[in-house]
C-alpha cells in the first residue's frame, strides 16, 4: 500500500464553506464536506456576513470531509484556504472582529468608490497606477465607507484582512496576505506587487490603515502552523502547516490546472468568471479586465459577470421548474430562442460595464412568448456576457486551446454545448467541480512537500473525458448571429 500524503483544502464562499481531503500521492480526493452561510442584505446594496459563521462552517465542513474520507485528522500534513475575494474583515488589537464582513457583492460603497476613482483620475488613471480599475466590490471603498459611516470602528482598526487572510489568522495567529487575493483590494499595484501606501494615506492621513496592512508572502510559503486550540477543535494534527492560500479565482486556477498559458477556466456559478494564466502583466486598456496576480507566480487576467445561475434561477422559480425540466425546455427552443433576447442584468452588470442596468426582454411576439424560449433566452443571455468578456481577454493576446468549465452550470450538457458553440472552443469539465477547494489543497501540498506545482497539478487535476464537448460548425454561425443581436441590444443601453 502506498503512503498517503493527506492535505485539507477549504473554500469559504458566499453561500457556504467546502472542505476536501486530498491524497497528493494518488491525486485522489478522498472526502468532501460542506456547510452553509447566511447573508445580511439591505435594500441599499448591503451584503455582509458574520465571520463567526465562517468559523463554524469551516469546522463542520472539515469534520464531514474527514469522516467521508475515513481518515484520521492527525494525518493531515497541511491546510490551504481559498476565500471569496474583495471582502473586508477588520480586527482590533486583541484580534477581535470589529463588525460584520463586507462582501464582494456589496454595492453600498458605490459612492465612495466613485470618489476614489475620481481621485485616481478615472478608470484610465486607476489602470495606469494600480493595473486594475477599482470597482464598487473592491476592498478599498469599504475602508473609506467605514471611516465615514463608522468612525468609532475605524479608530480601533489594527488589522485589515481579506476573508481568506482572516481564516489564516484564525488558524495560526499570524496576519499576512499573498499577491493574488491582494490584487483585488484596490490598494495594491499588480505590476510591482506592492501595497499602494499613498492611496491608503489619502483615505487616512493618520497612517492607521498603513500600519494595519498584513505582510505579503509568496504563494508557496507557509503562514505558520495551527494554534493548538484550533487543531483540537478541527480534530487535526497540531503540526499541520497552513499555506498562503488565496482568492477563490486564484485557487480555482490551480484546481483546474490553469497554471501555464493556453488553458482558460470558466466558472458557471451564481456569478460567472473567465480567467487564464499569463506570465506577464499585460494590463488591458479595458477597465472590465482585472489583471490580478495569480497564486502560482504569474498573473491571472480575469473578467467577472454579476448574473449567471442567479439569473437562470429566477426564471426557474418563476415557472416552478426543477433543473431537469428547465434544461429540457432550454433544449426544446431553437438557437436564438425564436428571436427572444434577454439582457439578464438583474444585479446591474460588470461585463459589459453597465452597473446601473436592469434586466430586459426583447423581441417578444404573440407566437414566440413561450416558457421554452424564455428559459433558453436567459441561458443564452448570461453566456453571451461570458463571450463578451472572453473577447476582451483575447484582445490582450490570450490564446485559448480549451476551456475548463467549473461551477454548478457546468453539470448541464445543454449548457456545455452552448458554451462550446458560443465561444467556438472545445470545452471540458474537470473531475473535481470544487476547483477552489482542490486548488487550496494542491497549494498546501506545494508548500509542504517542495514538489513542483506543475507535477502536483498533473497528478491531482483530471478532466472528465465524458464531458468533452466540441463546437458544432452550424451552431457556431447561428449563435454568432444571436450574439450580434445581443450586442446591438447592449449598445442601445
Amino acid at each position: 500500500m502506498t503512503q498517503q500524503n493527506l492535505y485539507l483544502g477549504i473554500d469559504c464562499g458566499t453561500q457556504g464553506t467546502k472542505a476536501i481531503v486530498l491524497d497528493a500521492s494518488s491525486g485522489k480526493v478522498l472526502g468532501l464536506g460542506a456547510a452553509s452561510h447566511t447573508l445580511i442584505s439591505g435594500a441599499n446594496g448591503r451584503r455582509e456576513q458574520h465571520t463567526q459563521e465562517w468559523l463554524d462552517a469551516f469546522t463542520e465542513a472539515t469534520h464531514r470531509a474527514l469522516q467521508q474520507a475515513g481518515v484520521d485528522g492527525q494525518d493531515i500534513l497541511a491546510i490551504g484556504v481559498s476565500g471569496q475575494q474583495h471582502g473586508l474583515v477588520l480586527l482590533d488589537d486583541q484580534g477581535q472582529v470589529l463588525r460584520p464582513a463586507k462582501l464582494w457583492c456589496d454595492t453600498e460603497t458605490a459612492p465612495e468608490n466613485d470618489r476614489l476613482l475620481q481621485h485616481l483620475g478615472g478608470e484610465s488613471g486607476s489602470l495606469e497606477r494600480l493595473g486594475v480599475a477599482i470597482a464598487p466590490g473592491y476592498t478599498v471603498s469599504k475602508l473609506l465607507w467605514t471611516r465615514e459611516q463608522h468612525p468609532e470602528v475605524f479608530a480601533r482598526i489594527a488589522h485589515i484582512l481579506l476573508p481568506h487572510d482572516y481564516l489564516n489568522y484564525w488558524l495560526t495567529g499570524r496576519a499576512c496576505a499573498e499577491y493574488g487575493d491582494a490584487s483585488g483590494t484596490g490598494y495594491f499595484n499588480v505590476r510591482t506587487r506592492e501595497w499602494d501606501l499613498a492611496l491608503l494615506r489619502h483615505i487616512d492621513p493618520d497612517g492607521r490603515l498603513e500600519a494595519a496592512l498584513p505582510e505579503l508572502i509568496e504563494a508557496n510559503q507557509p503562514v505558520g502552523t495551527l494554534l493548538p486550540a484550533i487543531a483540537e477543535r478541527l480534530g487535526i494534527n497540531p503540526n499541520a502547516r497552513v499555506s498562503s492560500g488565496g482568492g477563490d479565482n486564484m485557487m480555482g486556477a490551480i484546481g483546474t490546472g490553469n497554471i501555464a498559458p493556453g488553458v482558460i477556466t470558466m466558472s458557471l456559478g451564481s456569478s460567472g468568471t473567465v480567467y487564464a494564466f499569463a506570465d506577464q502583466a499585460n494590463v488591458s486598456p479595458q477597465a472590465s479586465v482585472a489583471t490580478f496576480c495569480s497564486s502560482s507566480g504569474g498573473w491571472l487576467p480575469l473578467i467577472c459577470t454579476m448574473n449567471l445561475t442567479n439569473a437562470t434561477g429566477v426564471i426557474r422559480e418563476l415557472f416552478d421548474l426543477d433543473l431537469a425540466a428547465f434544461n429540457g425546455l432550454v433544449a426544446q427552443s431553437p438557437i436564438g430562442a425564436d428571436g427572444v433576447s434577454m439582457l439578464p442584468f438583474l444585479n446591474g452588470e460588470r461585463v459589459p460595464a453597465l452597473p446601473h442596468a436592469t434586466g430586459s426582454l426583447h423581441g417578444l411576439t404573440m407566437t414566440n412568448l413561450t416558457r421554452a424560449n424564455l428559459c433558453r433566452a436567459v441561458v443564452e443571455g448570461t453566456t453571451f456576457g461570458l463571450r463578451y468578456g472572453l473577447d476582451l481577454l483575447r484582445q490582450t493576446g490570450l490564446q485559448s486551446q480549451s476551456i475548463r468549465l467549473i461551477g454548478g452550470g457546468s453539470k448541464s450538457p445543454v449548457w456545455r454545448q452552448m458554451v462550446a458553440d458560443i465561444m467556438n472552443t472545445e470545452v471540458v469539465c474537470t473531475e473535481q467541480s470544487e476547483a477552489a477547494a482542490l486548488g487550496a489543497a494542491i497549494q498546501a501540498a506545494w508548500c509542504q512537500s517542495g514538489e513542483s506545482l506543475a507535477q502536483l497539478c498533473q497528478r491531482c487535476v483530471s478532466v472528465d473525458a465524458a464531458s468533452r464537448t466540441l463546437p458544432d460548425a452550424g451552431s457556431v454561425s447561428a449563435y454568432q448571429q444571436a450574439y450580434e443581436r445581443y450586442q446591438q441590444h447592449v449598445a442601445s443601453l
